[in-house]
């Protein structure tokens, strides 16, 4: 199966999973869980976020992750069944724009870091709400990567490769932002967002995170840096590090939203 743009692998979402574990709690509890009810996980990656569903919903409900890649389906099988949970927990392989199941069988739905792969974020988003319940909840967690920065004082090729990152290197990089439009567009009421700044000091997770060297050497190929300022950029980011003085941030949007 082929990558998409911007694609990661396992060890990637569990190194940031850990780092944005504060806002998955709380992308859970806008969902408004119950004891017995059935949710959904779109985009579920390895299960990070199953299993932590699981006990919220308790032995008697339902937590079904989806995701496209059948790596991430067997990863996240596997943890369930070493974390006890598979016999509610369940995984499958299916394409977000056309999920398999009934209208009105989620009580709630969840997605995080998704929509920023999706070409066509707003089918995603349609197919969440008309398999949740009215009544339910449909919550969704993406990044703007519009907001990316980095100091530094080459701000002409920091905002160049900002830029090359938000609209080349993934399919929906300002997905954060457009989220409020998708969720007045599905006509989901109560509609709430919040914005978590993301901040860093650290080099190596900075880089980790924004895929750097990847970004970095396709930016080269397609002419938006010469070797030369690549070399100068990335010259003066480590000097940052050694000096102790580098930082990153980026802002991720949490928007919840009510069937009605």
């Amino acid at each position: 199966m082929s990558q998409p743009k911007g694609y990661v692998d396992p060890e990637y979402l569990r190194i940031m999973g850990d780092h944005l574990n504060h806002i998955k709690r709380r992308s859970y509890g806008l969902m408004q869980i119950q004891p017995g009810q059935k949710v959904l996980d779109l985009g579920c990656g390895p299960g990070t976020d199953t299993i932590s569903l699981a006990p919220l919903v308790g032995v008697n409900g339902q937590v079904i992750g989806a995701d496209y890649d059948e790596t991430m389906i067997f990863e996240a099988e596997k943890h369930a069944k070493q974390a006890g949970v598979d016999t509610w927990v369940n995984h499958q392989c299916v394409d977000a724009m056309l999920l398999p199941f009934e209208r009105d069988y989620f009580n709630s739905c969840r997605s995080e870091r998704l929509f920023q792969h999706l070409s066509t974020p707003a089918q995603a988003l349609s197919e969440m709400t008309r398999v949740t319940k009215s009544g339910g909840w449909v919550v969704v967690l993406d990044t703007d990567w519009g907001s990316l920065s980095i100091d530094s004082d080459e701000t002409d090729i920091e905002r160049r490769l900002a830029r090359f990152l938000a609209e080349f290197s993934l399919n929906n990089g300002y997905s954060g932002r457009k989220l409020y439009r998708l969720f007045k567009q599905q006509n989901l009421a109560d509609i709430s967002f919040e914005v978590f700044p993301i901040t860093t000091p650290n080099y190596t997770l900075a880089r980790m995170g924004t895929q750097a060297e990847k970004v970095e050497q396709e930016a080269l190929k397609a002419g938006v840096i010469t070797r030369e300022e690549l070399n100068r950029w990335q010259a003066g980011l480590e000097q940052a590090d050694i000096e102790d003085r580098y930082f990153c941030s980026v802002n991720l949007m949490l928007f919840a939203g009510r069937k009605n």
